[in-house]
């Protein structure tokens, strides 16, 4: 008689009580959270359902999704906010899946093209190398050596400067792509990477690659995009979604991009080529044009010294009415003149003329009800944008029309133990609140001991934070506060004005090593933090995907609740929105904005079952006004505290042993 058949591999015989995840390792401890989000996957794939899934920090929640969409027999994507997040998935999560589990799959990482070396513009390139500087000439010769050994393209192989500007040079982006109609198209590595792409089972990509391809395929205009088909998604730390689907969602026209299509057509063909003098000279016109259009624009738009973004209205867009007919007079001869060519590189230029023709016509318009218009200064740049104010229909249109299946999981998804706020922002509902497929929510709980490992200063005594004098008050308290842990502290600020003055009221007076973010690459910061007893001011980018786990970090200072700047274009259009629908914009989405983004600041604190220390919230609304109530409802339960001498006494007191991660048996 012949032995049975094994049974296939499911959910629960690998993460389950007794599994193979827990006899492959013997220091893993099975965790029921991760085995309940694991099961709410599974069924999402099994039934063609959209899932929001919470999970707590210490869940396991990557192996939770990981594991189903690898048994669910279907084409996955996995996209991240992070690229850390994004080498954890690939580089450590899917071998052991491989390596311990016995899971047969293909797996591929798929960055955007702009981290590959184009061949194509690399050849031109060397043909005539000319650098911004001679630091960035003396790279030249290992790049030329790389390049005769790589097997991928991929920047992240050499040890580059990230400021390293010669890069613009050697790679393309979705707009200067030649496609198939390059002549290294074949022996391209973004269409090598595609292929991989599409003989794999899963891919792993970024928010900002996959919204890239997303925005090109559904354009109607062209459809060749770097992800190959797919047929279900999962988004991991799906709380920062909405802010990247909006900048792809829109248009956006700079000084640095007419600069690069100038650029671009004069090298398009070669000097001797008798058509190159006509076609140089309608490039040199419309950088020339571009030139006196942002030249002009500072002052016609309205920025000033403290101001980075102004709204742009039909009125002040009108004040560049010329100069933007004059741009548009030379792009529109520029594609004339490349559109009667049979060159890929010909073809290319007419089409990027064209789109940059029509882009800076709706954006002098700005009358769109449906998106918010603006200009950002950012370094020597300036950009004309337009995004639309409420992702929820594009999203609808363009993702769920052809999905049965998608997945949204952070550490923050729900705002005062509601999920309605982010599903409505994610388009998971129409105009009539009724849900676009089925949709099922889980929040699963931190296995964490908060109470044990946490305590959350709540003071009243500082200012006001509008008030004068508040973050002088706010300083001496950071003081305080980083001599009851012996620094190891984030302050984190809402805006970098306060953070820079804080930092110039206390560095020289900390005993400690004071950072301040902007001074160093980022990674740096973070090696420099770990290494000595530090104080860390940031904003921002700390808030969210920084993992500092053990003793580095044992103190979170927060000097205002996270309210998102009323001033800024697009939040002020989302209020103008919603208050035409006839709701109130603060409950319905400044508060529970406010709310998630507080909770990652939180979560920066406790990163493992040993973790213990502090955070600090100085903004005295959380416990005076009404409104706190929602702040402190959607944090972890930690230990509250109001006074120094108690809260040093917590800290520096007995430690009560870790108990063991809750295991079922």
């Amino acid at each position: 008689m012949s032995a049975p058949a094994p049974r296939p591999p499911s959910v629960d015989s690998l993460l389950g009580p007794g599994g193979a995840l827990e006899q492959a390792l013997p220091a893993y401890e099975h965790r029921p959270e991760q085995l309940q989000m694991a099961r709410a996957v599974e069924r999402a794939f099994s039934e063609g359902s959209y899932l929001l899934a919470e999970a707590g920090t210490g869940t396991g929640k990557t192996l939770a999704y990981l594991v189903p969409a690898l048994l669910a027999g279907r084409k996955v994507v996995v996209s991240t906010a992070t690229k850390t997040l994004q080498d954890q998935v690939f580089f450590k999560d899917l071998p052991l899946l491989s390596e311990k589990l016995g899971l047969q799959f293909e797996a591929a990482y798929l960055k955007g093209r702009g981290n590959y070396l184009c061949l194509h513009r690399y050849e031109a390139f060397e043909k005539d190398p000319q650098f911004v500087s001679r630091d960035e000439a003396k790279q030249w010769p290992l790049l030329k050596r790389w390049v005769t050994e790589t097997e991928t393209g991929d920047r992240a192989e050499l040890d580059l400067p990230e400021s390293f500007a010669t890069w613009s040079r050697l790679s393309t982006t979705s707009e200067t792509c030649l496609g198939s109609r390059c002549s290294q198209y074949e022996t391209c590595f973004v269409t090598k990477m595609r292929k991989r792409a599409e003989a794999a089972d899963l891919l792993v990509v970024n928010h900002h690659l996959f919204f890239a391809d997303l925005a090109l395929r559904s354009s109607g205009k062209r459809t060749e995009g770097v992800l190959p088909f797919y047929e279900a998604v999962v988004f991991d730390e799906a709380h920062a979604l909405e802010d990247v689907a909006s900048g792809h969602f829109g248009y956006s026209v700079s000084n640095y991009r007419l600069e690069e299509l100038s650029r671009d057509a004069v090298a398009a063909l070669p000097v001797k080529d008798e058509r190159h003098a006509t076609l140089a000279a309608l490039a040199q016109r419309v950088r020339s044009h571009a030139d006196a259009l942002f030249l002009q624009a500072p002052r016609a738009l309205g920025f000033s010294s403290q101001e980075s973004t102004v709204a742009l209205r039909p009125e002040t867009m009108g004040k560049l009415s010329g100069a933007l007919e004059q741009v548009r007079e030379g792009l529109s001869a520029l594609a004339s003149f490349s559109g009667s060519e049979r060159e890929a590189e010909l073809a290319a230029i007419h089409r990027r003329a064209e789109e940059m023709v029509e882009q800076l016509t709706f954006l002098e318009k700005a009358e769109s009800s449906e998106h918010v218009y603006w200009a950002e200064a950012r370094g020597k740049g300036i950009f004309l944008r337009a995004n639309p104010i409420d992702v929820a229909k594009e999203l609808r249109d363009r993702l769920y029309g052809a999905l049965d299946t998608v997945v949204f999981t952070s550490a923050t998804l729900a705002a005062d133990g509601r999920f309605d706020f982010f599903a409505k922002r994610m388009g998971m509902y129409d105009e009539e609140g009724q849900p676009v497929t089925r949709v099922r929510t889980l929040a699963v709980p931190s296995p964490f001991d908060f109470p044990r490992q946490s305590a959350l200063y709540l003071p009243t005594h500082l200012p006001d934070p509008s008030a004068p004098g508040f973050i002088e008050a706010a300083a001496e308290e950071i003081i305080q506060l980083c001599e009851v842990t012996g620094g190891r502290a984030f302050v984190l600020f809402t805006s970098l004005r306060n953070m820079v003055r804080a930092y110039e009221l206390t560095a020289t007076r900390l005993p400690y090593q004071a950072l301040l973010q902007g001074e160093r690459p980022k990674a740096q910061l973070l090696e420099s933090f770990r290494q000595t007893p530090s104080v860390l001011f940031a904003a921002h980018s700390f808030w969210e995907g920084v993992d500092v786990p053990g003793d580095a970090l044992s103190l979170v200072i927060i000097d205002r609740l996270p309210f998102a700047s009323p001033g800024d274009p697009l939040v002020a259009a989302r209020i103008r929105q919603i208050e035409a629908r006839g709701e109130e914009p603060f409950d319905q989405y400044q508060l529970p904005q406010a709310a998630l983004a507080l909770r990652q600041g939180f979560g920066r604190l406790i990163r493992t079952q040993a973790d213990r220390g502090i955070v600090a919230m100085l903004d005295r609304r959380i416990v005076t006004k009404g409104y706190g109530r929602v702040f402190l409802s959607s944090l972890p339960p930690a230990k509250r505290m109001e006074d120094t001498t108690e809260l040093s006494r917590w800290f520096n007191g007995p430690v009560r042993p870790v108990p063991p991660l809750r295991t079922v048996r």
